[in-house]
């Protein structure tokens, strides 16, 4: 029988998470990009703003948990920028925007920055 440690499971864990939170960024980036050359008022567009509009409240409501491990100031820097993506793609979804490429620049960073 095989014996684990704890925190061994408990990093793979962690690995695991940050490995499906970089292939989430990625697939909100190929939308945003597929969105950015079809055009504000596409099928794209609206497809790509939904996902980030999901993505980033589920990311929000997990920085705010008291059980989040991160540091408390990186997780408010992080729900600050979040909360930007929010308000930028709603700007987008409303017809008042069409900056894809910021919504897309900040989303690679913070992927890029997952560790």
């Amino acid at each position: 029988m095989y014996q684990f440690a704890y925190a061994d499971i408990q990093t793979d864990s962690v690995a695991d998470a940050k490995d499906r939170e970089k292939q989430l960024l990625s697939r909100s980036i190929d939308l945003l990009t597929e969105a950015r050359a079809a055009g504000v008022s596409s099928m794209e567009a609206i497809e790509a703003i939904r996902f980030v509009n999901r993505l980033w409240t589920t990311f929000i409501e997990d920085l705010g948990s008291p059980d989040n491990a991160l540091p408390r100031e990186l997780r408010a820097n992080l729900i600050s920028i979040g909360l930007w993506l929010l308000r930028e793609a709603e700007e987008v979804r409303q017809g008042r925007s069409d900056n894809f490429e910021g919504l897309i620049e900040v989303s690679q960073i913070i992927r890029d920055g997952i560790q």
